[in-house]
C-alpha cells in the first residue's frame, strides 16, 4: 500500500509535527502529478510494519501522521485497519483526498479515524475529465465537498496549469467551496510529472494568483498561495 515515508515535516499538517507517508496507485491521471511513481505503481513497496515500527520510535516526538498518495481511499478497509493502528499510538491523522470515494470519507469520520482532510478540486465539474485524466462521477466530488465543508478542520486545493485552466475556472470552484476554512491555490511548478509533455508547462504568473487570492476573500475564510 505504501511507497514513500518522509520522516518529518513542519508544513504537511497545519501546526503539528509530522510524518507523511505516500501510499501507492491512483484512479485519476492528472497530467502535471508530481508523483508519477505512485500513479504508474513503479515506485519500491514499504511493509506497513516498518512504518508502524518508525512511528513507535517518535511517540512524544512527532504528533502526527499525513497519509498522501496516490489516492489513499482506493486502499479501502486496508487503509482503516492502519489508521486504527496509528490513532492506537496516540498520533492525529491527516489525509488527502482527491474526493472519489465520500462513503469511505463518511466511514473515516464516523469511526473518528481523522482529524483533518485535505481535499484536491481539480477543476469545474465540466472540465474535470479533462484534467483528472479519466472519467469522473462529479456527484461524488459533490458529495465529498459537502463532507468535508461540514468537517471541523479541513482545507481544499487546486493546483492550476495555465493550458488546463484559467481565472473564471477558479471562480467556478470557489463557489463550489463556499465557507470553506481554507483553500490552497498551488502555482504548478514543472518537476517531474505522469506526462511528460507537462515538463515545460507553467503555472499561473504572480499578478494572475494575487488577484485570485483577492477574490477568494469573498468565498471561502483563508485563501494562501503555494
Amino acid at each position: 500500500m505504501f511507497g514513500g515515508l518522509q520522516r518529518f515535516s513542519l508544513i504537511d499538517y497545519p501546526k503539528e509535527i509530522a510524518a507523511v507517508v505516500f501510499t501507492i496507485g491512483c484512479n485519476f491521471r492528472c497530467p502535471y502529478c508530481h508523483n508519477p511513481e505512485l500513479v504508474n505503481n513503479t515506485a519500491e513497496r514499504i511493509e506497513d510494519k516498518y512504518i508502524l515500527d518508525f512511528l513507535e520510535k517518535r511517540v512524544g516526538k512527532l504528533t502526527a501522521v499525513s497519509i498522501t498518495g496516490g489516492e489513499p481511499t482506493i486502499h479501502g478497509e486496508r487503509l482503516i485497519k492502519f489508521i486504527e493502528q496509528v490513532k492506537d499510538k496516540g498520533f492525529k491523522v491527516k489525509l488527502d483526498t482527491n474526493g472519489s470515494n465520500p462513503k469511505l470519507l463518511n466511514k473515516l469520520i464516523s469511526l473518528n479515524l481523522i482529524d483533518y482532510i485535505a481535499m484536491d478540486i481539480k477543476a469545474p465539474f465540466e472540465k474535470y475529465e479533462k484534467v483528472a485524466g479519466v472519467k469522473c462521477n462529479t456527484d461524488k466530488i459533490s458529495e465529498s465537498i459537502n463532507i468535508i465543508l461540514n468537517f471541523k478542520n479541513h482545507e481544499f486545493r487546486t493546483t492550476v496549469v495555465e493550458e488546463l485552466l484559467n481565472e473564471n475556472d477558479i471562480e467556478e470552484i470557489l463557489n463550489l467551496i463556499k465557507g470553506a476554512k481554507l483553500y490552497v491555490i498551488q502555482n504548478f511548478k514543472p518537476s517531474k510529472t505522469l506526462n511528460p509533455d507537462f515538463i515545460n508547462r507553467k503555472g499561473f504568473p504572480e499578478r494572475k494568483l494575487l488577484k485570485l487570492k483577492e477574490t477568494a476573500k469573498g468565498h471561502v475564510k483563508k485563501c494562501i498561495i503555494r
